[in-house]
């Protein structure tokens, strides 16, 4: 390996390199002293297997500063074509209020938060959680919601899987109305086969269309073409029948028309991206799904529950954690581990402010756009099919159809092309009167007033128009003012611990700088107001930033070809295991099902292979935490015939570098498997060793760890797959091709491509060296946390020479053993000292998994080490029997400010080392609520708003 030492950086570095890399030149030398080594390139040189390492660095274009950089965007984003968007297929222009947009969507204090598994310094974004899922289950008229999905067409796929487990019926058969969403469909195609599911896609208005035997039910609603239908007749035959229905439905919508629970349907999915959320060309956006009572723990994914702390108070958590599927490994049910969380709390922020009232009006305006433009077009001899719809009109012009659109376009609208004699035509919350005056043009009819039309009838079955309450909750109908929202918005972000406020040191997660350089283009309306499904003319410009990522990830892992589709690095597994399905099916090796996991694994891993038609077979970790060489040979034997994959993570689930990675590609290779390398860890190889170069055959990529998209509270994320050559044409088909090999796992043709810019800016800015750059800090910072804290807390697995990767496991277990204090009141206390906790009891049961990454300084990394040997003197103190376990400093950690400034103190410590065990500092963050009591909230499930008086005290 040839790479320059930290004594070369500082005349290398770029301005902007230099602040994203929290170390200065001096403090990496303070760090490498530390650790034993001279330079970084000695100490990687060390880490890093020479077998995997030595290739010709990063072709990269050099890296540009950031005024260079954001000219160079934009000049991207000018060749897309903004539009009036009127294709519908489930994408809406959407007014994104400003007090939201800044305040949320633009605020670090929302979009550098982590997944709230802390939940006593999370309580800001649960509550909008909470707020989404009650949006949600009002809306849908079903009792549990859960707190966001990854988009429609995934949430649908997952209600088609909850079905089957929720029925008695062994039909594998599922019925899908043929007014479904084509990319739903699509997807839908893409999850059924390899479990078995036979999809029967029919005109379901009429239940006579029903197949002979079913397990379940898809409905759209409204249906595609905007027919809205009463679909009570054929969820009561689907249930006489014993199946489960599900509703596909347009949350708008539901404001006006009569929700799927008055219907009876027992399951509802859709997208709240038109409560807000741009369009971003396809993503991210939240999904939702909500059930009636008694499925609530088949729901895939995360639900925010109600539960009380120590005190009493009610506070917020992840309710039922244990059902989040892929904790369950081979036995889950689904693979989603993430959520949309920053797009739900957008969502939900879009309710809040407009309230019942103001939702009802947008959606009734919506609905009038629609009925005068249908109007209008009939009055000028042009068919209109459907006498019901709500906002989609499908208009009949045999033959002409693509002239109208064309004739559209050049008025600056696009229109749904439904086939040579058919245009959709779909309004929403952005629809002006001078866009139904276009569109009357492109259809040839000459312009005219609105007066002539304002008597005409609306356009929703009398039956079908809502008449229950929602969002009958204050938080719904106390907001209304710019103020009132601004300062609820503050409240809630006041109350979480987000980067900036300082380090989360989480392993495996990869919390470093989103720099406000990187997020600030996803609000450019030349990127946020694009339809996923524009013609390809209006999308030069976000083409092209996908090639130019295609090609820069191509580069940096060493593969052939990549895939920005999978938006979740959970569907990026699965898109690439079914790549290896496919492949070993093209060379008449179907047979070849079975899928070894290393016992470290994430869950994510095992429930991705089940869910792509793969029998796991788990191989064992030796006491080092590496794959067990000997015990891979023997399950490679047990099942040779049969191999079709491994899946290992590399560095490893444990934080280090395993010297045998390249022999158990070989080996799996030998037998006819070929290899998976989770590209979780990624960020401790750029620049360094590429996967694609080193044995691996594909990858899965988190753009939300190693390429800075941030995390925004446990969502939004991108997991693009990556392959050699021979995979190449197995990657996710386009959603509405009929022709791919292997079908969409998205239903955007780029998955979530509004935050693309980001990874695109971040590469731009850094180029191969800061890429390289990055990397060595990111491991000589877990190397000296390690060596710091390693005399205090035993340091779990080590690689070469004793260094670990870009994270270490500190082991609590002995502690445990010998004083009661646990993982969860070390994580409980750090909050007393201003951090969030490390990743808790993974990979293994009573540990910290400590990742510092490359953006914290010096000065940061020795807080959090001060801070955990502050700990272990505490901890000490409990052992000697100064206090009590029970009534210690770590027991009762967090400490409110309502608690320390108390009239009563009855412990056996000082307030002050309660409050400020670090010493009295200015920015001190206090957790809202004390521990929060998960157990209880579980046997009492509450997961929508609790009334204002369960906080009266």
């Amino acid at each position: 390996m040839t790479h320059r030492s930290s004594d070369d950086r500082a005349p290398e570095a770029t301005p902007f390199v230099r602040r994203h890399v929290g170390p200065s030149p001096d403090d990496q030398r303070r760090m490498l002293d530390a650790v034993g080594y001279t330079s970084t390139d000695e100490l990687l040189r060390a880490a890093i297997p020479e077998t995997i390492g030595a290739h010709d660095g990063l072709n990269l274009r050099p890296a540009a500063t950031e005024t260079e950089v954001i000219a160079e965007l934009r000049s991207l984003a000018a060749q897309n074509r903004r539009m009036r968007q009127m294709i519908g297929l489930g994408y809406h222009g959407t007014d994104t209020p400003a007090v939201i947009r800044r305040n949320v969507l633009e605020s670090p204090a929302w979009y550098t938060a982590y997944t709230p598994y802390q939940p006593e310094i999370s309580q800001g974004r649960l509550e909008a959680l909470l707020n989404f899922q009650t949006v949600v289950a009002d809306l849908t008229g079903l009792d549990v919601a859960g707190a966001s999905l990854l988009d429609e067409a995934t949430a649908a796929a997952e209600a088609m899987t909850l079905a089957r487990r929720a029925t008695k019926i062994t039909s594998p058969v599922f019925a899908v109305d043929a007014d479904v969403l084509p990319q739903t469909l699509a997807v839908l195609r893409t999850r059924a086969v390899p479990l078995g599911i036979e999809l029967h896609v029919a005109d379901l208005a009429d239940p006579a269309n029903l197949p002979a035997e079913y397990y379940g039910v898809l409905l759209q609603y409204p249906g595609t073409s905007g027919r809205v239908t009463d679909h009570t007749a054929v969820i009561e035959a689907a249930h006489a029948h014993g199946a489960q229905v599900a509703v596909a439905a347009d949350l708008l919508a539901l404001a006006v028309l009569r929700s799927p629970g008055e219907m009876g349907a027992d399951i509802a999915v859709g997208s709240a991206q038109r409560f807000g959320v741009p369009m971003g060309f396809g993503g991210p956006h939240a999904g939702y799904m909500s059930v009636r009572k008694g499925l609530e723990r088949m729901l895939p994914g995360r639900l925010v529950g109600v539960s009380k702390d120590v005190d009493g108070n009610p506070a917020y958590r992840l309710a039922l954690q244990t059902r989040e599927q892929h904790i369950r490994r081979e036995k889950a049910t689904s693979n989603i581990c993430t959520a949309q969380v920053l797009l739900a709390v957008i969502a939900a922020c879009y309710a809040v402010y407009h309230g019942p009232d103001g939702l009802r009006a947008i959606a009734h305006r919506v609905h009038r756009r629609a009925v005068l433009l249908a109007e209008g077009l009939r009055q000028r001899g042009i068919e209109v099919d459907g006498e019901a719809f709500f906002d989609t009109v499908l208009a009949r012009v045999p033959g002409q159809a693509a002239d109208v659109v064309a004739a559209a376009a050049e008025l600056g609208v696009n229109l749904r092309l439904v086939d040579a004699d058919h245009v959709g035509v779909t309004c929403d919350e952005t629809t002006t009167v001078g866009d139904v005056l276009s569109v009357w043009r492109a259809f040839g009819a000459e312009q005219s007033g609105f007066s002539e039309l304002e008597d005409a009838p609306d356009a929703l079955p009398a039956a079908l128009v809502r008449t229950s309450e929602y969002l009958t909750h204050p938080v719904f109908h106390e907001h209304r003012s710019e103020t009132a929202m601004l300062r609820y918005l503050r409240r809630l972000s006041d109350m979480d611990y987000a980067l900036d406020r300082g380090m989360i040191p989480l392993g495996s997660c990869t919390m470093k700088l989103n720099a406000t350089t990187e997020m600030e283009p996803i609000s450019w309306p030349d990127f946020a107001d694009i339809h996923p499904y524009a013609p390809e003319d209006q999308t030069r410009g976000y083409r092209q930033l996908v090639g130019d990522l295609e090609t820069w990830l191509s580069e940096v892992t060493g593969y052939d070809a990549v895939s920005l589709q999978p938006n979740a690095g959970s569907q990026g597994e699965f898109a690439g295991l079914l790549a290896i399905h496919a492949y070993h099916a093209d060379r008449g090796e179907s047979h070849r099902d079975v899928c070894l996991i290393p016992s470290s694994a994430h869950g994510t891993n095992a429930a991705s292979a089940v869910m792509a038609g793969m029998r796991v077979v788990v191989v064992g970790c030796d006491d080092d935490g590496n794959i067990d060489l000997a015990d891979l040979d023997r399950k490679i034997e047990a099942n040779a015939d049969r191999l079709a994959a491994i899946m290992v993570t590399y560095p490893s689930t444990h934080g280090v570098y395993e010297t045998g990675i390249s022999e158990v590609c070989a080996k799996v290779h030998d037998a006819g498997g070929q290899v998976y390398v989770d590209g979780a860890n990624l960020n401790a190889l750029l620049g360094f060793a590429k996967p694609g170069k080193f044995g691996a055959d594909v990858s899965h990529l988190n753009l939300h760890k190693t390429f800075c998209i941030p995390h925004g509270g446990g969502g939004p994320g991108i997991g693009p797959v990556a392959v050699r050559a021979h995979l190449a044409d197995y990657l996710p088909g386009h959603p509405l091709a009929a022709d791919a090999k292997v079908g969409p796992v998205a239903a955007a043709p780029y998955g979530s491509a509004g935050i693309l810019p980001i990874p695109w800016v971040y590469l731009r800015l850094m180029g191969g060296p800061g890429l390289t750059e990055a990397t060595a800090v990111a491991v000589l910072a877990a190397n000296y946390v390690a060596a710091r804290l390693s005399p205090h807390f035993p340091v779990l697995y080590t690689g070469n020479k004793g260094l670990v990767a870009h994270e270490c496991i500190l082991d609590l277990r002995g502690i445990t053993k010998d004083t009661g204090v646990t993982v969860d009141d070390v994580a409980k206390r750090l909050i007393d000292y201003g951090f969030h906790a490390p990743t808790m009891s993974f990979p293994v049961a009573g540990t910290l998994m400590v990742e510092p990454t490359e953006s914290e300084d010096l000065g940061e990394l020795d807080r959090f080490c001060d801070a955990m040997i502050s700990i272990r003197a505490e901890i000490t103190r409990v052992g000697e029997g100064e206090w009590p376990v029970a009534d210690s400093p770590l027991s009762n950690a967090p400490h409110t400010a309502a608690m320390v400034t108390g009239d009563e103190w009855t412990h056996p410590y000082p307030r002050s080392l309660a409050a400020y065990p670090a010493g009295r500092h200015a920015g001190k963050y206090w957790a809202p609520v004390r521990r929060i009591d998960g157990a209880f909230g579980d046997r009492n499930l509450t997961c929508s708003c609790p009334p204002p008086e369960a906080f009266g005290s």
